[in-house]
């Protein structure tokens, strides 16, 4: 597709054309002269008007392309600025406003874009605003700098340049430059100067010299560093001998050259050795061979091609060449010299042979890995990637060192693109089953029945850790996860592995008396029928035990009985007899006649069966002359509480005569009318019951089944079943009946729905991964590796459900680990040793015998376990150390010692011996005199024999006692096992073993020990838990009379020890406070008085009088234990037993109304008084008549009696009253958990009688106390601890200081009585002794020169292979065979073992040895480093030995390198003190050190003082405010102009003491003493103008002195005699006159 856009505007006319994928911008670019801004044009019309055009607007249009148009604003405007009308301008010159233009279109703007580069560093900007001087002079903190970068506009397809108007249209340009701070500048700062040196000569004049180093290099444009040496003259007093050599000469040599091939003979012949003699000359004096270069370049480029082509050689072979180097001769004042002066006989060795260097080589790059950083955490920190490369040139002869062999290069750093990672959470199996023998301790378990054991226990559970891959997913509490290392969730708290549970007890109930027996009812009121009935007795549960075992026993009890009814009728006796005739004689009484039910309530009266009794019953109302009879009493108690065939139960009622009859009146009746029996209780002694067994286990009732009825609580469950317990009728003491002697209506039920617990499968966690298989290889003999796996049942199999499997761990070997390949090096034969050629030698010493020293060569290739060749870079990673390729040997010359060969060692003759081997001298060299120097040629060699003999020795402390661990692999991996961990017992305890040789060098311990070890059997003491005694027997009710506590108790018969179950809280006698408290109630009085019915009133007659009026009745009281209902004399016990105060009257005053007279009814009962008791109420009693009086004469007594209520006395209030609460009561076999606890209720009269509870019932008290209540009893929880983890690795692979550790952690701290934690939740145990090697560098040796006095030399380090026992610092390093360590020549080829170093000749000017890095140095700003590495810099001086050589001499040189853990320094000025007018200032660092520069110098102190005019008088000096002052001890005596006349002595004062007085004759003194000008302002002065005291002051004193005196006197009469005086006065400050200079004065 193409297409074509013309653009057209003032210019002319552009095509575009656009082909299909080509992105040509050239139409912006050009387009870009149709925008030109044209601001500001002015077109004059006349010196006062001319027009002016802003800037166009951006182009406008309904379309992008050619169509846009732009506009802009034209004014007309003064010359002086203001705005007019257009008229005012020329309208032919006005400029157009519109014009048309090209719009940019949306998608141009993905065509370009704009490119930035980076930031450069910031550039301080020298000038600010309009000042001339510098920034850096006024610089506090940092200075103003400059930041530029370059910006481009490019178009997006090629990254090509284009102008910058066209991503103007887009966008706006970045900026190009920013503002930004560089530090101030900071000068260079150095240290002090050391000591001077000693005279460089003994004798005449020498020199000597001092040196500072650099602590600190400038930056920021900050002073260069000062001159590091200081050098001065020194002279000897011994002059020198006349006629000692003026110069010493001294053999110099150059460095040596590299080392080349011998040349092939032509170019041999066209080199030619020249020495230059010429002593005046600065240049070197050399003895050199030259080349031709082409020849050496054409080599060395042969040598770099070759390697090109093989890559991997077959074999390594090594060259020999040669190298030479300068010699020449100098003098003392640095002029060459002949050699000769320097040789004397000797030639200088200017040639050696030599290896030809070989550069190390490696392969390429392997591929990255992967990145380490896979998936976006939280932390933000980027991954790592690795790539490495190996070595297949070992660097040979000075050769390039290899470069880094491993790359590692950060990556993911952003890491937007990956997946988040995943968390790790801790999950949790299901909870075990509730057990609670763990709570028990050691002395009950040994008592209690653990099948019976209830109550309160504890439950564990495993927890386990997984991977969490998605975030937002929610997670099921049953979902199932891969188990992974638990490592991975260690952030996190685990969860709660112990929780408390409880098992159900058997029921427990609190039952309340049982009522009495009620009426004969039907079984149903409802349906009555037949007619046998039941009487029942109630007693109902006052608490019951939350278990769900078991009911409550039965609480209804049955009696059958005959001729039930449940309706009957009640009768009331109502109103008076009314007479029918007259006013007394026979009549009526009307009586209330209602119908209730066994209840006593109203119920209508169709209810009752039988007809109603009649409403009105026939009385009689006494006439005047009649017998009159008293009302019956209430019938007694009943004899027997139910009838059998010998006893029935009987209960009577008795009424008195109350007047006797007179004449013609009705008689009284007989006796034994005056008393009514009837038989009670006439039931057979024979209770039925209905007794329930437990109920059943839940079963499947298919007429119920709702499969996943939801409960409220929401969850879910499988169905509903039926429980079915067994309900039988059983008599009492007898056993099982027939149904039918229960009753039906009361059968408890024997059926009831329940929930059938769901089937449950066992589910168990997917297998965790494999463990890693070792990732190298292994060696050829080694046992098979292994990999393991395990699964974590999350949830047991229940009812039914699908069991567990067997396999929960799983082992495998692993896949086929490759052996690791065998390789070994093959090497060649030793060449023949190769000196330096004849032609080399001889052209520069001259012609020679050709023998000496040279070196010997030998390849080297590797081969495989069949011995086929292979790849030098396989032995170089399995084969070991590379055997030496190159040795030194000797071509013996004519002179040279000849040695026979060297014999065999001697035998050995055990360990600790040594042997020998001997060689002699051979021919004209056993005549030689240097041949018989033992020194170097030795004839004997000693060696100690090699010995298997070790010494084991322990070393370090034991490890704690290590008991077995019990579990079994992959048994932990399972459900949580119900094993108490043991604790104690016997375990094994280990220490280390030192193996040493007879060296006392530290080997492997398998040469002496199998593990390693001394293992030794230990003991753990087992915990012994606290002893308690048996229950005691219950104490008395702790009260005497209504509710109390009793209580029982334990006390200590063994302390707990070794961690075992603490004791309870010992009481003061060091008894258990352990004890039981339950609610007792004693009876007031087990006894009471029982009376007998009054006996018939007896009265004294006197002859034939009526036996009427006043006489007395008695009756028999007997003392009987409450309770009994027998009448007889068995019941009756001692008076003495109840209380005597109660004592009811035996006889009393009793009144038979005689004829005629008024009969009243026996008094009724008091009414109630008020409740409060209040002292002026009262109470009532009435009575009414029974016979009237016959006459009016004789008027009836009164029939209403009223008394006082008084508290305690004729009223009483009542409470109640509570006991203390008992002890949580458990079950019998509970150790803990819920429980109850009870407590009594009295009734309390107000005189603090204890009466029955119904008597405040029947007061209307209400009962707002509660009796019981649910309570918990703490379990005592023993600690329960994790698994041990397993032992981790070595904390050191070698050494004494290795430990292996592990440990556990608590899962549930101990509670209560509990036993506690141990203390010891890590276990350490001693890695065995491994001997540490270590490749150690030596120090560098001091420069050495072979073969010359000054010069080119080598200063080199060794490396050797030590042994030590891991304590670095502390431990002997002993030096061992260097194949213990590793392959040396590897190791030397990482290290730098030779440096060229320079020995400087006598009289040459050079440089120091580097001085030592300074301390690591922050940039700083006010104390605040604003960066992270900080520097530090060392720095060589130069030092002139001869003052004519120093035009030669080379530059200080300074160096810096970056540090970490830097400090921020300050610097200070410091002063000395004044001496003679001058000090000394030196600048500090806030270490302390003292330095040069750091300081700012526009603040440094002055040295000096100086004063105007010069202090010339005697005893003055210039004070540090710059005027003439006295000495110490005088007065300075000043002028009328301020300045000092003289200094005079002040009086009295010693020299050392401070002065008192100082006077002052002039008015303006210059000094800041405020003392001395306030002698100006008194008008008596106390001092001359000659500074003497005046007279005056001397009289004064003296007065004061003695009016202090006097004082004194008298107030020592006054007080004296006063001495009871307790206060006095404050004293009085006594009053001188003499000035001492206070300002007071």
């Amino acid at each position: 597709m193409g297409w074509t856009m013309t653009l057209k505007d003032d210019f002319g006319v552009i095509a575009w054309t656009r082909q299909a994928g080509s992105y040509l911008s050239l139409f912006l670019l050009l387009s870009l002269f149709s925008i030109s801004v044209r601001s500001d044009n002015v077109y004059p019309r006349d010196h006062h008007f001319s027009w002016k055009a802003g800037q166009w607007g951006q182009c406008t249009g309904e379309e992008c392309g050619s169509g846009g148009v732009q506009t802009r604003t034209i004014w007309c405007i003064h010359m002086e600025g203001w705005t007019t009308h257009h008229s005012h301008c020329q309208h032919m010159e006005k400029p157009e406003s519109q014009r048309q233009c090209f719009k940019v279109c949306d998608w141009h703007q993905d065509l370009f874009e704009w490119e930035v580069s980076e930031w450069e560093s910031c550039v301080l900007v020298p000038f600010f605003s309009n000042e001339l001087k510098l920034r850096a002079t006024e610089c506090i903190t940092a200075q103003h700098g400059i930041q530029r970068r370059k910006v481009y506009c490019v178009r997006t397809s090629n990254r090509t340049t284009v102008s910058s108007r066209i991503c103007e249209f887009f966008s706006q340009k970045p900026p190009v430059e920013q503002a930004c701070l560089v530090p101030c500048p900071q000068d260079c700062v150095v240290s002090d100067f050391t000591s001077w040196s000693g005279c460089s000569k003994t004798c005449g004049a020498g020199l000597q010299h001092r040196t500072r180093h650099v602590l600190a290099t400038p930056m920021y444009g900050g002073a260069i560093c000062p001159n590091l040496t200081e050098t001065r003259t020194c002279s000897s007093h011994v002059d020198c001998p006349a006629g000692e050599d003026e110069y010493q000469y001294s053999l110099k040599v150059g460095a040596w050259s590299e080392c080349r091939m011998p040349h092939h003979k032509d170019a041999l012949l066209s080199g030619r050795t020249t020495v230059d003699f010429s002593t005046m000359s600065n240049e070197n004096n050399t003895a050199m061979l030259h080349t031709l270069a082409s020849h050496q370049h054409f080599h060395h480029n042969h040598h770099h091609l070759a390697h090109a082509h093989i890559k991997y050689p077959a074999s390594w072979e090594l060259e020999v060449g040669y190298q030479t180097r300068h010699v020449r001769c100098t003098r003392s004042d640095g002029k060459n010299a002949m050699l000769s002066l320097c040789t004397k006989d000797k030639s200088p060795l200017t040639f050696q042979t030599c290896v030809i260097p070989k550069d190390c080589q490696t392969s390429d790059w392997s591929s990255w890995s992967p990145c380490s950083k896979t998936c976006r955490s939280t932390d933000l920190s980027p991954g790592y990637r690795l790539r490495s490369r190996i070595m297949t040139q070992i660097p040979v002869g000075g050769g390039k060192r290899c470069p880094a062999l491993e790359e590692k290069e950060a990556c993911n750093i952003i890491g937007d693109l990956l997946p988040n990672c995943p968390r790790y959470v801790w999950r949790t199996t299901d909870w075990g089953e509730c057990r609670i023998l763990p709570l028990l301790s050691q002395q009950n378990r040994r008592l209690a029945n653990i099948s019976l054991l209830c109550g309160g226990g504890i439950q564990t559970r495993k927890t386990y850790c997984v991977q969490v891959p998605d975030v937002s997913a929610p997670h099921h509490r049953k979902e199932v996860s891969r188990p992974v290392n638990a490592g991975l969730c260690d952030g996190e708290e685990p969860p709660l592995a112990v929780q408390h549970c409880s098992i159900p007890c058997q029921h427990y109930c609190l039952l309340t008396e049982w009522s009495p027996w009620g009426a004969c009812l039907y079984d149903s009121c409802e349906e009555p029928h037949g007619k046998k009935g039941f009487r029942q007795r109630r007693r109902e549960v006052l608490w019951e035990s939350s278990g769900t075992l078991g009911t409550c026993p039965h609480l209804t009890e049955f009696i059958p009985c005959d001729d039930p009814a449940c309706y009957l009728w009640q009768v009331q006796q109502g109103g008076r007899c009314i007479p029918t005739k007259n006013s007394c004689g026979p009549g009526t009484a009307i009586q209330n006649v209602t119908c209730v039910n066994a209840k006593g309530e109203d119920v209508p009266d169709a209810y009752c069966v039988e007809g109603p009794p009649l409403a009105e019953e026939a009385c009689e109302v006494p006439c005047s002359a009649d017998c009159v009879v008293g009302p019956w009493s209430s019938w007694s108690t009943c004899s027997h509480s139910c009838a059998s065939k010998t006893a029935e139960g009987r209960q009577s009622r008795t009424r008195t005569v109350l007047a006797i009859p007179g004449k013609d009146g009705k008689a009284c009746p007989a006796g034994p009318a005056l008393e009514q029996w009837r038989v009670c209780n006439d039931h057979p002694c024979v209770v039925f019951h209905w007794e329930a067994s437990a109920w059943g286990p839940c079963i499947e009732d298919t007429s119920m089944a709702l499969n996943g009825t939801s409960l409220q609580n929401g969850t879910v469950t499988c169905a509903v079943g039926v429980q079915i317990r067994k309900v039988i009728c059983v008599k009492m003491n007898a056993g099982p009946v027939v149904n039918k002697r229960c009753s039906d209506s009361s059968r408890p039920e024997t059926v009831r729905p329940c929930l059938l617990p769901c089937k449950r499968d066992c589910i168990v966690t997917p297998f965790s991964e494999w463990t890693s298989c070792p990732s190298t290889c292994l060696p050829e003999n080694a046992t098979a590796a292994t990999q393991s796996r395990y699964r974590t049942i999350i949830q047991r199999a229940a009812n039914g459900g699908q069991e567990c499997p067997d396999t929960l761990y799983e082992e495998r070997e692993c896949e086929s680990l490759r052996v690791c390949p065998v390789y070994r090096w093959r090497t060649h034969k030793w060449s023949s040793c190769s000196l330096v050629p004849e032609s080399v030698r001889r052209g520069l010493s001259g012609p020679g015998e050709t023998c000496g020293k040279g070196l010997e060569t030998r390849g080297v290739s590797c081969v495989g376990q069949s011995g086929e060749s292979a790849n030098m870079t396989e032995c170089l990673q399995w084969a070991g150390p590379l055997p030496p390729q190159i040795r030194e040997c000797r071509v013996a010359c004519k002179d040279d010692c000849t040695l026979t060969a060297w014999s065999k060692f001697s035998e050995c003759a055990g360990c600790g011996s040594s042997r020998i081997r001997k060689r002699s001298l051979a021919g004209r060299s056993k005549k030689k005199e240097t041949c018989l120097n033992k020194e170097l040629y030795p004839l004997e060699e000693t060696e100690t024999c090699p010995c298997d003999e070790f010494l084991s020795q322990p070393y370090g402390n034991w490890s704690a006692c290590i008991l077995p661990d019990p579990s079994v692999l992959g048994s932990s991996q399972g459900w949580m096992s119900h094993r108490e961990v043991k604790e104690c017992g016997q375990g094994l305890r280990y220490r280390a073993v030192a193996c040493i040789n007879q060296q006392e060098n530290l080997v492997s311990p398998a040469l002496c020990t199998e593990s390693g070890y001394i293992v030794e059997v230990c003991h753990i003491p087992c915990p012994i838990d606290c002893k308690l005694s048996d229950w005691s027997a219950w104490s008395p009710c702790s009260a005497s009379c209504g509710s109390g506590l009793k209580i029982r108790s334990k006390w200590l018969r063994e302390k707990a020890f070794n961690g075992g179950r603490p004791c309870p809280k010992l009481d003061l006698k060091n008894q258990a406070q352990v004890y039981e408290a339950l609610p007792c109630y004693s009876e007031c009085s087990q006894y009471e008085w029982r009376a007998e019915p009054w006996s018939i009133c007896t009265i004294n007659t006197v002859d034939d009088l009526p036996a009427c009026g006043e006489g007395v009745q008695s009756r028999k009281i007997r003392c009987v234990k409450k309770g009994t209902t027998g009448n007889g004399e068995d019941s009756t016990v001692e008076d003495s037993l109840c209380d005597q105060e109660e004592m009811p009257p035996r006889a009393q005053v009793c009144y038979l109304a005689c004829p005629n007279d008024c009969v009243m009814a026996p008094w009724g009962p008091w009414s109630n008084c008020p409740v409060q008791c209040d002292q002026d109420t009262s109470r009532n009693r009435s009575r009414h008549i029974l016979r009237p009086a016959a006459s009016d004469n004789s008027p009836c007594p009164e029939m209403v009696q009223s008394e006082s209520c008084v508290l305690n006395s004729t009223c009483f209030t009542y409470q109640y009253r509570v006991s203390d609460w008992s002890t949580c009561q458990l079950s019998e076999n509970a150790i803990c958990g819920q429980g109850s606890r009870f407590r009594l209720l009295d009734c309390i009269r107000s005189d603090g009688k204890v009466m029955e509870v119904q008597k405040c019932e029947q007061f209307g008290l209400i009962n707002k106390w509660i009796l019981s209540e649910s309570c918990v009893v703490n379990c005592p929880v023993s600690c329960v601890l994790s698994e041990w983890s397993p032992w981790a690795e070595c904390t050191h692979s070698c050494g004494s200081r290795g430990q292996s550790v592990r440990s556990r952690r608590i899962l549930q701290d101990a509670q209560e009585e509990g036993r506690p934690c141990p203390n010891q939740l890590i276990q350490t145990k001693p890695c065995p002794l491994r001997p540490c090697y270590l490749w150690v560098l030596s120090d560098w040796s001091p420069c050495t020169v072979a073969g010359a006095a000054c010069g080119e030399g080598l200063r080199r380090r060794n490396l050797s292979c030590v042994v030590h026992w891991g304590n670095w610092h502390e431990s002997p390093r002993q030096p061992v065979k260097e194949e213990l360590c590793g392959d040396v020549l590897r190791q030397r080829i990482q290290q730098e073992m030779e440096q060229p170093c320079f020995v400087p000749c006598p009289g040459d000017c050079h440089l120091t040895e580097w001085s030592s890095w300074s301390s690591c140095q922050l940039t700083c700003l006010e104390g605040r480093s604003f960066e992270t590495t900080g520097r530090q810099a060392r720095s060589r001086a130069v030092i002139i030995q001869d003052m004519e050589n120093q035009d030669s001499c080379p530059h200080q040189v300074f160096e810096t390198q970056p540090c970490k853990g830097g400090k921020c320094h300050s610097y200070q000025w410091r002063t000395g003190g004044w001496s003679n007018n001058e000090r000394t200032v030196w600048c500090q660092r806030s270490d302390g050190v003292n330095v040069t520069g750091g300081c700012f110098p526009q603040k440094r102190p002055t040295t000096l003082r100086h004063c105007h005019p010069p202090c010339t008088k005697p005893f003055s000096h210039c004070t540090p405010s710059g005027v003439c002052g006295c000495e110490k001890g005088y007065t300075e005596v000043m002028t009328t102009h301020g300045f000092l006349d003289y200094c005079t002595r002040t009086p009295g004062v010693d020299n050392n003491k401070k002065a008192d007085v100082k006077t002052n004759s002039g008015r303006l003194k210059p000094g800041p003493s405020k003392a001395k000008d306030l002698y100006n302002e008194w008008t008596l002065r106390p001092v001359g103008p000659d500074g003497r005291v005046k007279l005056w002051v001397y009289a004064v004193t003296a007065v004061g002195f003695i009016l202090i005196l006097f004082i004194i006197a008298l107030s020592f009469l006054v007080c004296k005699p006063s001495k009871t005086t307790k206060t006095s006065p404050p004293p009085q400050k006594p009053l001188t006159l003499a000035y001492d200079g206070d300002m007071d004065m």
